[in-house]
């Protein structure tokens, strides 16, 4: 018996009709198979916010001013912010990095300074950031990681904090899978019809200026915000230490797109937490061929999605450990 057979025996025979945890079953069998064990566990659960200012921001792109960023840091490092509120109640540790935000923030110790500029370059007349700078962010993501890993977590979720990243988000997936920025675009923070028009007219310069762009890594230096690209370095660290990946949001998600073009296997390691209420994201999932756990309506930002659905994941390993086999319970089966 292979040990995947060995995975779905043990699922089938917990005390339940067959298949019928539903989705909590290829959750615990990924996770099983992730750790190749039979007994898995979740060990120091770490949640990981980056934050980053975007030149675009300056161009009307979003319902708040840019300066919002540096106000949600200093908020997150108060313990005001949902992703605070949920983190503290399932035992999540929280770190949170600057990655580039327009501001200088004193010591804390829950901040990590890994600052590529204060802010991306507008990319309506240039790439976001240098070739040096977007090496710097995957160099300082993928260190932020070992830190989490070295202290014994095997589970990790990444957040982001960044006024503009929505249109960050879009115009990364519009270029990575070659769809029309309409169908990439949503409200973001709230905007009004105005407020969305405007921004889908900035979003459509944006690409007609640089034009096709098909290398992922060139995509994210030409589109990507500094705390986008510090995720993707972040994630593709915690593939290579087989820890299992807490993917959040639409922003998220498309430095989870990058990373998956670098490295297509990191699939295995994914979770995608929930489907957020941007218009964009469930288009995303799908051309990623994921499922999300949760379904709420979020578009929040920080990693909560990731918090939210931490619980759910838990469950899938407790079942898969601690629930009785139709022997073990003397229940005679089918």
């Amino acid at each position: 018996m292979t040990f995947e057979e060995q995975i779905q025996q043990k699922i089938d025979l917990k005390t339940k009709p067959l298949g019928a945890l539903g989705y909590l079953e290829q959750l615990a069998f990924k996770i099983a198979k992730v750790q190749q064990t039979l007994t898995p566990t979740l060990s120091y659960p770490t949640q990981i916010v980056f934050a980053g200012d975007h030149g675009l921001a300056q161009d009307g792109v979003s319902a708040y001013p840019p300066e919002v960023t540096f106000q949600m840091v200093m908020n997150f490092l108060q313990g005001g912010a949902a992703i605070n509120v949920f983190c503290k109640q399932h035992n999540i540790a929280i770190k949170i990095v600057d990655a580039g935000v327009n501001f200088d923030f004193e010591d804390h110790s829950e901040l990590i300074k890994a600052k590529a500029g204060y802010g991306t370059k507008s990319a309506l007349n240039q790439k976001a950031m240098t070739k040096e700078q977007l090496d710097f962010c995957f160099e300082e993501g993928a260190k932020v990681v070992t830190k989490a890993f070295d202290k014994g977590s095997n589970i990790i979720g990444f957040g982001e904090m960044g006024i503009g990243n929505t249109s960050s988000a879009s115009l990364i997936m519009a270029s990575l899978l070659k769809k029309p920025i309409t169908e990439c675009i949503g409200r973001g923070t709230g905007m009004n019809d105005e407020q969305l028009h405007h921004k889908t007219n900035i979003l459509k310069q944006v690409l007609d200026f640089h034009g096709s762009i098909t290398d992922p890594k060139e995509i994210i230096q030409t589109f990507g915000g500094f705390e986008v690209a510090q995720m993707c370095g972040a994630m593709l660290q915690a593939y290579k230490h087989n820890m299992l990946i807490m993917v959040d949001g639409f922003i998220a998600t498309a430095a989870f797109a990058i990373a998956h073009s670098l490295a297509p296997t990191i699939t295995d390691n994914a979770i995608f937490c929930h489907v957020s209420d941007e218009s964009g994201h469930r288009l995303f999932l799908e051309s990623l061929q994921q499922k999300a756990l949760l379904d709420l309506n979020l578009r929040v930002g920080e990693g909560t999605g990731c918090a939210l659905a931490y619980p759910i994941i838990q469950s899938a390993v407790n079942f898969l450990n601690e629930m009785a086999s139709f022997e073990s319970a003397g229940v005679s089966n089918k």
